[in-house]
């Protein structure tokens, strides 16, 4: 019995009990960061809500809030997102960490760098719609209000919620090319197939715009723009990893199916 016990250690392998242990303390560890995080966000949720507004006051937006309870609502929102986004490397290892005892060495190091390019390209995606494209349609929705006589007091809740939409779909937007080159390395997806379905995902990429943003022309090709040349580069991303995987021995095995 004991050495049956042994042996079982000895191979890596682990009970369920022994799952469902790690599982939690793994939980546990999520939940405390993300309260910490939560707590660390609200303390300065003022002055996010400041560089938020700062955004909008440049073109002589003015902003109210309609109900008692909403600025702190946008608070608590402010501060569940900010969260989120501080501990999101804690959150990511955790999981990395219980999913890679099961997964091999090339496995391991795919997810690894997925993760690390999401959220590079996340992050460029956010950055892009903060520094170029809220810009231009702050700056158009506004101008509508010089045609007639109506004053521009936009509640907070709905500005914030706005940005953090824009935000949002950006970011997402900007996973494109990650998503490709996974879905190539798995012989999901094909270059050429990207290649043939160009002008038919051009348009659909402009009907996309058109869904997912504000009623307006501007709002609409800032986003498809982008994602044209997200297109473009996951088309040449995902060649590359075809080619990649052509130029591989055809007898190569897994690196990390040792015990």
């Amino acid at each position: 019995m004991k050495k049956n016990k042994a042996a079982a250690a000895d191979d890596g392998s682990m009970s369920l009990s022994g799952h469902l242990k790690e599982l939690r303390n793994r939980i546990v560890v999520c939940v405390a960061v993300l309260v910490l995080g939560f707590a660390a966000c609200l303390s300065v949720a003022g002055k996010l809500v400041t560089a938020l507004t700062d955004l909008g006051t440049a073109y002589q937006y003015q902003y109210v809030y309609i109900a008692p309870q909403e600025l702190l609502l946008v608070y608590f929102n402010l501060a569940l997102i900010g969260a989120v986004v501080l501990t999101f490397p804690v959150l990511a290892y955790e999981a990395y960490a219980f999913c890679s005892p099961g997964l091999t060495r090339k496995e391991r190091t795919g997810i690894a760098l997925a993760l690390l390019a999401g959220t590079v390209f996340f992050l460029l995606g956010v950055a892009f719609a903060r520094f170029i494209s809220m810009p231009f349609m702050l700056r158009f929705l506004i101008g509508f209000t010089t045609e007639v006589d109506v004053s521009a007091s936009i509640s907070i809740q709905e500005y914030v919620s706005f940005l953090m939409t824009v935000f949002v779909i950006f970011g997402a937007v900007f996973e494109l090319p990650v998503i490709s080159v996974l879905l190539t390395s798995l012989g999901v997806l094909r270059a050429d197939w990207l290649r043939r379905g160009r002008r038919v995902m051009i348009v659909m990429i402009f009907l996309l715009a058109a869904i997912i943003t504000p009623p307006d022309i501007v709002s609409q090709i800032m986003v498809a723009l982008p994602m044209i040349a997200l297109y473009e580069l996951s088309i040449f991303l995902s060649a590359l990893v075809s080619k990649a995987k052509k130029n591989r021995p055809a007898d190569e095995e897994e690196d990390g199916d040792e015990k």
